[in-house]
């Protein structure tokens, strides 16, 4: 896994589809890079992934098959 990048800067979003109860992860893009964080804990521990990474992931999710 990649070093986690200085993060003092990221501008961080969550899904327009999250819950108003605070169970969200965020997202900000680094650089070349996806930083992924709980919203409950903004300055807890964060895990990034290269963009790629992020993309099969995503693309993962989205076809149904990480469940």
């Amino acid at each position: 896994m990649p070093e986690i990048p200085d993060l003092s800067h990221a501008i961080w979003r969550k899904s327009r589809r999250s819950g108003a109860n605070g169970a969200c992860v965020e997202v900000a893009a680094i650089g070349n890079m996806i930083a992924v964080r709980d919203s409950k804990d903004p300055g807890g521990a964060a895990v990034a992934f290269g963009v790629s990474e992020w993309r099969s992931f995503v693309g993962g999710l989205k076809a149904g098959g990480l469940k």
